[in-house]
């Protein structure tokens, strides 16, 4: 009897998570595109949970990468593909398909994806362009099929708090929020000035690949139609003529003032012994290899004398119908990674800090109270696991409702409007952009 009781905890406790005490339903997925994102945020819930979601082909052009994906699913030669058009051929092999590729190969893979039939998980930002993303909301329409993008803030414990103090009504109606992204000076470094997402032109504005999630929570948080926005930001501190004397090309060339310079490549990759940004500059984490990664790739190069041209700070300023504001800033020059908040309303404030999971709660004329927040394992204060988690729960559901889902397409083409907007303002020195007036602009409207 006592093993049998261990037994049905054990089953219980796994499949919690699920909100089920039922079998769960295996789903298999397609993965397109294997680089940070989908090995170690969906390819790892993969293999952590292999009853919820089994990987079933892969699409990656890095040739390292597709053998490591191969190893890590027990994939066969036939199950690994060089590119997305041969994985998303005219056969349906699989439940989803979850596309992580670059910003700019968004648009086609997905398209596809929904024209097959697929369930589709979409890595933010769904498009640099506007025109795409309503295409894509308009698909997921008509095939009937969810477009789930991964706004993963909105599952995290800490924002799910949030949400529900203000509908509790605890702060009285929404006056103004103030929301902060701290990038952090080291990940400013290793992904806006040397990595992938330096060059607008290549990915997309700063505003849209990084910020994106700001938007959506402050649309997420105040719910209603966004009416105006502006916005300033300018690319201030990583350009040559701030490169210090002495400094060269690399850090790894004899530069004079390689170790008092905090974006020292040595110091962020060779030193660090977490691995925390080396893991993503070789798949060998080898001393020797990631030596060799500085030395000759693209991560080893100055800050002041790399290719770059996305800003390193932004400010943005919205109005919603109500008359509400929201004011965002976004700066990657800060200690750590980090977003804090205050909502300020017409009965109370709520002011948080997210990566601490501190939560305060200021009634007027009553004393604070803290809020308790659950603390989650995973990346993004446990949003990358509640992402999934949550989609491929809406993917089980027999009576489905593409439209509704937390982070649907249509749930977060308000907040891909707003970063438009933004960087549409901040180009033209500051001015006002309406949204009616942007989807205008681009031929834009939105059927029932």
């Amino acid at each position: 009897m006592i093993a049998v009781k261990s037994s049905l905890s054990m089953y219980v406790a796994k499949h919690r998570r699920v909100g089920s005490y039922n079998i769960v339903h295996q789903i298999t997925a397609v993965l397109v595109g294997a680089g940070a994102r989908g090995r170690f945020v969906y390819g790892k819930y993969a293999s952590k949970y292999p009853e919820e979601l089994k990987i079933v082909a892969v699409a990656e052009p890095n040739e390292e990468r597709r053998q490591l994906a191969a190893t890590e699913h027990g994939l066969q030669s036939d199950q690994v593909y060089e590119s997305w058009e041969r994985v998303l051929s005219n056969v349906k092999i699989a439940d989803v398909a979850v596309i992580s590729t670059q910003d700019r190969m968004h648009f086609a893979p997905t398209m596809k994806a929904l024209e097959l039939g697929y369930d589709v998980l979409l890595e933010k930002p769904m498009s640099p362009t506007e025109e795409e993303v309503v295409e894509m909301v308009r698909a997921s329409r008509e095939y009937d099929r969810h477009l789930t993008v991964s706004h993963v803030l909105r599952y995290t414990p800490f924002w799910s708090k949030v949400k529900e103090t203000i509908a509790s009504g605890a702060i009285g109606r929404i006056v103004s929020i103030q929301l902060s992204e701290n990038v952090g000076y080291f990940h400013m470094a290793h992904s806006f000035v040397r990595g992938n997402w330096n060059k607008a032109e290549e990915t997309s504005p700063m505003i849209l690949q990084k910020s994106c999630h700001d938007m959506d929570i402050l649309s997420w948080l105040i719910d209603e139609r966004c009416q105006r926005v502006s916005s300033y930001g300018s690319l201030l501190h990583f350009r040559q003529e701030n490169a210090p004397i002495g400094s060269t090309p690399r850090c790894t060339d004899g530069c004079a003032v390689e170790r008092e310079c905090p974006y020292s490549a040595v110091r962020i990759y060779e030193e660090d012994d977490s691995h925390e940004f080396s893991r993503f500059i070789t798949n060998d984490l080898s001393r020797a290899s990631i030596r060799h990664a500085i030395e000759e790739g693209p991560f080893g190069r100055c800050v002041y004398r790399c290719d770059n041209n996305v800003v390193d700070h932004q400010v943005v300023n919205v109005e919603f119908e109500s008359g509400s504001t929201a004011s965002f800033t976004m700066s990657g020059f800060s200690h750590d990674i980090s977003r804090t908040v205050q909502v300020m309303g017409t009965m109370g404030e709520i002011r948080g800090y997210m990566e601490k999971s501190e939560l305060v709660l200021y009634p007027y004329g009553k004393e604070a109270i803290d809020i308790q927040v659950a603390v989650e394992e995973g990346g993004h204060g446990g949003g990358d696991e509640g992402l999934m988690r949550e989609f491929l729960k809406e993917v089980r559901k027999e009576n489905r409702n593409v439209g509704q889902a937390l982070t649907s397409a249509e749930a977060s083409l308000q907040s891909h409007q707003m970063a438009f907007a933004a960087e549409q303002s901040r180009l033209a020195g500051g001015s006002s952009v309406t949204i009616s007036g942007l989807n205008a602009q681009h031929a834009i409207t939105i059927g029932s």
